[in-house]
């Protein structure tokens, strides 16, 4: 038996007959009195937050929550909900397209930074930054965090950056990830930094690892891709594709010959 009760050991939650808690912390004392932001802090770090972190955690998943159906992810589940999934799998089709390349940039820019940090003691903060960008430009044509697709300048990045640098003078984070990212920034110009970036600076701030900020992006832009679903499923289309009927794909096959 002990075995059987291992093999799922968790110190996540305790369930167990008339009692939930989570984290160690009874349920019904949360209902009421914790915010959905806070709960999410205390699950995954085990405590929670202050409210000055809570806020700024809460700031990065509001700036996160949609991208409208452009984005592949919203596309996805718009589609899938005109094909009588409902509403799990059409919100699952969408989620599951949140990969390196969209919805990754997050987890990959917290990784550089960290790696920024480690390398500044020993040869400054410009010249880490240098040495940096150098090795990931050998692994990939894109630096993550920065340049947008649809936006010159990612109107997310200001008010973001801004609430770092307040959380920085009242002493809630160091601004050891702000300043790193900055310097990158510089070392891009004129590309400017985006909302994985600037959210990026914020989970590496709070201390989050960096898979977990590819996963916070996943649970603030779920919420998009839900309203985009239900949205869809109210419209009374049915087997909804990429593009409206009356426009065709190009056909980049050889013609036939006629009579072969």
């Amino acid at each position: 038996m002990d075995d059987v009760a291992q093999w799922w050991g968790t110190a996540v939650s305790r369930i167990e007959p008339g009692v939930i808690e989570l984290r160690g912390r009874p349920v019904q004392e949360l209902i009421g009195s914790a915010s959905l932001v806070s709960v999410i802090w205390l699950l995954l770090r085990g405590s929670p937050p202050t409210p000055a972190e809570g806020a700024l955690l809460e700031a990065a998943l509001v700036a996160s929550v949609d991208h409208g159906p452009q984005a592949p992810s919203i596309a996805a589940a718009r589609m899938a909900a005109t094909c009588g999934t409902g509403l799990n799998t059409a919100v699952a089709t969408g989620v599951g397209m949140l990969g390196d390349v969209h919805g990754g940039a997050g987890e990959q820019f917290v990784q550089l930074l960290l790696e920024v940090r480690e390398a500044t003691p020993a040869a400054g903060l410009d010249a880490a930054v240098a040495r940096v960008l150098a090795a990931w430009r050998v692994r990939s044509r894109y630096i993550p965090g920065f340049g947008h697709r649809f936006h010159p300048v990612d109107p997310r990045r200001d008010p973001l950056l801004a609430l770092v640098e307040g959380a920085v003078r009242d002493g809630v984070v160091t601004g050891d990830y702000l300043r790193a990212a900055l310097a990158v920034e510089a070392a891009l110009a004129p590309v400017p930094m985006n909302i994985d970036g600037a959210t990026a600076v914020i989970y590496a701030e709070l201390g989050f690892a960096p898979p977990l900020a590819r996963g916070l992006f996943v649970l603030s832009r779920a919420v998009g891709i839900l309203a985009h679903a239900w949205e869809e499923s109210q419209q009374g289309r049915r087997n909804k594709g990429p593009m409206p009927p009356s426009i065709l794909p190009a056909y980049l096959g050889h013609e036939q010959p006629s009579g072969s």
